[in-house]
């Protein structure tokens, strides 16, 4: 496999839209459109990263925070600088 990494965010769920804020330290702050029922957050949150990445939905792995705002996801595929690159607002 090629470059893999992990992914530290801040959920934000019931947000008028998906949207990255900008980084909180190393933590990426993210707005989902999804409220946080029955995981619908967290899978549209997975969407969200695949999208903007460029990477099929299995690439983008929940690790950690299922129920937290705090979240950890594994990146398969990428390296974290390229994902940084690739996340930062414009």
């Amino acid at each position: 496999m090629a470059n893999s990494c992990t992914l530290a965010v801040k959920a934000i769920p019931n947000a008028p839209r998906n949207e990255v804020m900008g980084w909180l330290g190393d933590a990426l702050k993210i707005k989902v459109h999804a409220p946080p029922v029955e995981g619908r957050a967290n899978d549209e949150l997975r969407d969200f990263l695949a999208d903007a990445l460029g990477l099929p939905r299995r690439s983008v792995t929940l690790l950690r925070g299922d129920t937290s705002r705090q979240k950890l996801f594994r990146i398969d595929g990428l390296a974290l600088a390229e994902v940084k690159n690739r996340l930062t607002p414009s």
